[in-house]
């Protein structure tokens, strides 16, 4: 039997861009997508903090040490500049496996979407 469980978490960082018109993602700062051991194009899930919405996207790399959270294309609707978003991704793997598996999860500070030394 295989199940879904948490893989990797980025907790309450702060949305610094939307775009509408480009095609779709969420834009992450390649240090916070290293640290919770995220990929390009990889799906994530992305909880806003402040009005409740929960969608689905892909990650895009974003310049590494910027900071940037950016919502692209149709999830730009569902946040607002300086909103915090939690973002997740799962991975799917035999019961036995995930019982001993660890997620990766990243807590950078909010105020500037930097990883805390």
């Amino acid at each position: 039997m295989k199940i879904e469980v948490l893989k990797s978490k980025i907790h309450r960082v702060t949305v610094t861009e939307a775009d509408l018109n480009y095609i779709g993602s969420v834009t992450i700062d390649e240090d916070l997508m290293d640290a919770a051991n995220l990929i390009e194009n990889e799906q994530v899930h992305v909880l806003n903090y402040n009005n409740g919405e929960r969608f689905i996207t892909y990650v895009i790399k974003g310049k590494r040490g910027s900071g940037i959270i950016c919502l692209n294309g149709p999830a730009a609707l569902k946040v607002s500049l300086g909103h915090q978003v939690i973002i997740l991704s799962y991975a799917s793997m035999n019961f036995d496996e995930a019982k001993k598996f660890k997620p990766d999860v990243v807590f950078p500070d909010p105020k500037t979407n930097k990883l805390k030394k």
